[in-house]
Parts: C-alpha cells; structure tokens; sequence
C-alpha cells in the first residue's frame, strides 16, 4: 500500500509527517530547511510511494488568510506541478502549532529539547496528517 505525507510548511522550517501504509496513523517524520523541501520531497515520493500530499494552511482565527498563506498555496501548485500523479490538498492548521506546543510541554521531554524549534514543526505535521486521517474516516 501506499502512504500519505503532511507538510506543515514555513518560511524557514518545515515539518513533515508520514502514514503508515495503512492510512490509519500519522508519524512525525523530521523537520527540513524549507530551502530543500521539493528535494526531499522528489526522495521521499519515490521512496515512500507517497500517493496524497496534506499540505497545512494557515488562517487567522477569523478565516482569513495569514502572512504566509499565499505561501503555501504557491506550494500546492508547485508540488501538484512537480508531482502530477499526487493529490495535494489543504488543511487548516489554525491550531496546530499551541497544540504541539503543548504535546511537547506534556511528553517529559527535558527542557533543553523541548525546546527545539524544529520538533514544533515536526508534530505540527503529524497532528495535521492525524486530523486528515481522522476526517477520511468518517
């Protein structure tokens, strides 16, 4: 079977999240230079055998669009572009980021790796892909 990827994409960091085979649940994958991101995804589609591609957009409370939404859908068309045989879709991330704020806070990491810009990123792509997961299902 194939999987699904998440991107919870910023101007510096983005974060990625892979599903099982399965499609039943999300794992934080690692977090990228969002410079490298369409050479890590061209690796990864191949290897993964990635056949949908969930892509976080981020709004304001209000619905409105953020500094960085005409960002990411920008990405949409480049990976619908470079990845024509993919699906790409978007997802509101409105409140991905306080959530893995505190997914982190609660883990008993130490504070030194709570700390960690980029594992934000990271589990703010898996809670992306699990909440799309969870929407299929349905």
């Amino acid at each position: 079977m194939s999987k699904i990827l998440a991107i919870d994409f910023g101007l510096k960091r983005t974060g990625l999240a892979l599903s099982d085979e399965l499609q039943m649940f999300a794992f934080g994958l690692k977090t990228i230079d969002s410079k490298t991101l369409m050479d890590e995804l061209k690796s990864l589609v191949l290897k993964e055998k990635i056949v949908e591609i969930v892509i976080g957009e981020p709004k304001r409370l209000d619905t409105s669009d953020s500094h960085i939404t005409q960002n990411v859908r920008l990405l949409k068309e480049a990976v619908e572009k470079n990845f024509p045989g993919v699906l790409v879709c978007l997802l509101d991330e409105r409140f991905t980021s306080k959530m893995a704020s505190a997914v982190i806070a609660q883990s008993g990491l130490k504070k030194k790796d709570r700390e960690q810009k980029g594992l934000i990123d990271t589990v703010s792509a898996t809670i992306i892909l699990q909440d799309y997961l969870q929407t299929r299902l349905k």
